[in-house]
């Protein structure tokens, strides 16, 4: 089911100056990747939350689903995320993931964007609950979708983009989110739709 079991081999961005990201363009199998997303579409408890951003209330352009181990709680955009319990297909990716990181990730946070207007502003994932320089894993299904990245301190110097691609794995290693932000921007273009699959470790709350 995954191609990848304890290295990454497809390349990274990591010279100076360039954020610590690796990508895995093959990580999971063509087949095992499509049966996924088509489970996920079904399984998923999908919803679209409402997010405060830039002072006001908006419909997230997205939809999104919560699940990890009990009291993984999750704040971000003023919204207080309870874990919903692990389904199997999450479990087995989470696994595979584990393995391929060497890191321990006890949530993910799904998000399915049904088209080219559905999109991710910039941020950074540096909420309270991730801890200090978290390490973020990113298994990506469905449609090819850009990636940027831009310097927090310097968001008018260049920006880097990766495409994710189906059955790809990405990963921001620790120290990203504190000097970068990312975003997937809306497309004009026809795409697929896309499910991402982001693994993070939160401090659980007592």
């Amino acid at each position: 089911m995954s191609k990848h079991n304890n290295s990454f081999t497809d390349g990274s961005i990591s010279d100076s100056g360039k954020p610590q990201i690796l990508y895995v363009k093959d990580f999971l199998e063509t087949s095992y990747a499509s049966r996924l997303i088509d489970s996920l579409k079904k399984n998923v408890e999908w919803h679209q939350p409402r997010i405060f951003i830039y002072g006001r209330w908006v419909q997230s352009p997205r939809l999104a689903a919560w699940y990890g181990d009990k009291g993984a709680v999750y704040r971000y955009s003023n919204m207080t995320n309870e874990p919903l319990p692990w389904i199997d297909e999450l479990l087995e990716l989470r696994r595979m993931v584990v393995q391929a990181c060497g890191n321990r990730f006890n949530s993910v946070l799904a998000n399915y964007y049904r088209s080219g207007s559905d999109s991710m502003g910039w941020h950074s994932d540096d909420e309270r609950e991730l801890g200090p320089d978290p390490l973020i894993a990113s298994v990506s299904l469905g449609g090819d979708r850009r990636f940027l990245l831009r310097h927090r301190q310097d968001r008018h110097a260049a920006k880097h983009e990766v495409t994710l691609e189906h059955g790809s794995l990405l990963v921001m290693d620790r120290g990203v989110q504190s000097e970068w932000q990312h975003a997937i921007p809306k497309t004009q273009r026809k795409v697929l739709p896309r499910i991402n699959l982001t693994f993070r470790n939160v401090e659980k709350s007592n």
